[in-house]
């Protein structure tokens, strides 16, 4: 589908950002200096000439909100406004933690059938577009290399948000980190090899700030974006195995109320499902606004559509 292929490619330019961004002095934090990278300028709160004597207290607080409250200010307001209208866009089409965890599913699903090991009946193994998938054994050596990689791509990732990144590649090359790097990197790698092989879906639901964050914007709008049902045809999902269930990376029923959805990451994976399985006339589409409105109504008085 179209929306899956762009949203793809989307996420997976994010997650070359998210890697890249350290090395590239876009975006860090470095504690060695004590103050932010950002665009390979420093970004400090610009204290120091006050320290020194060299401006006065007026100026000083002047780039204080400029430099260190209105940045913060712009990021939060952004966040809400396109959360309360969006819902968890951010999660759905951007975050590199997210992307992970969807291609963890997939290669999990091709060793057991099953999308996670929580899951009490594997999948059907006959797709929405037509095409089968059969469990393969085999792939759980593929998951076993994913969850450690990117456990490890995780934690390098981090540590050069913090450390000059050039420091931690030479010496990891080298193979002469310091006490601090090795033990961030060995902690690091195996918190995320357990969170991605079991957890995974908890952390995005409850461990995460900023889905939290996102989730609670959007249930405050009830004319926020959201999965429409058209309750007029429901007789076709009869025949479609749950293919919009299945589809769903984050494990839950689009056809549910808004207040059951709390966690959907607008990836539209249910919808584009149920398009293929109903050739181009999907049942599920996203609504807003006062339709939007309506169908959280409607909603609020049946636990399923």
């Amino acid at each position: 589908m179209v929306t899956q292929f762009w949203r793809n490619w989307i996420q997976a330019g994010f997650f070359v950002l998210f890697v890249l961004a350290p090395p590239l002095d876009i975006f860090r934090l470095d504690l060695n200096l004590g103050h932010f990278i950002l665009f390979g300028h420093n970004w400090t709160l610009g204290l120091e000439p006050f320290q020194q004597g060299l401006i006065g207290s007026a100026e000083a607080i002047f780039n204080l909100i400029t430099r260190g409250f209105l940045p913060i200010a712009l990021v939060i307001i952004t966040g809400v406004w396109v959360s309360w209208k969006y819902g968890r866009l951010y999660c759905g089409w951007l975050c590199p933690h997210f992307s992970v965890v969807e291609m963890i599913n997939r290669l999990m699903r091709r060793a057991s059938g099953k999308p996670s090991i929580w899951e009490r009946q594997p999948l059907p193994e006959e797709q929405p577009d037509g095409s089968t998938i059969k469990p393969d054994v085999r792939y759980w050596f593929v998951v076993g290399i994913a969850v450690i990689g990117f456990a490890f791509l995780w934690a390098i990732s981090l540590l050069t948000y913090l450390i000059t990144p050039s420091e931690v590649y030479s010496n990891l090359l080298n193979g002469s980190l310091t006490r601090f790097q090795g033990i961030f990197l060995f902690a690091g790698t195996l918190v995320l090899s357990i969170e991605f092989l079991f957890a995974r879906h908890l952390f995005c639901r409850f461990g995460c700030a900023i889905g939290l964050f996102q989730s609670l914007a959007w249930m405050g709008n009830h004319q926020a974006m959201v999965v429409g049902f058209e309750r007029g045809r429901s007789s076709l999902c009869r025949s479609c195995q749950n293919q919009c269930d299945n589809a769903c990376p984050m494990r839950l029923r689009p056809r549910l109320a808004k207040r059951r959805m709390f966690t959907c990451t607008q990836c539209s994976q249910c919808i584009d499902a149920c398009d293929e399985v109903n050739t181009g006339m999907s049942l599920l589409r996203w609504v807003s606004g006062k339709e939007a409105e309506i169908v959280a109504e409607r909603r609020s008085t049946n636990t399923e559509t």
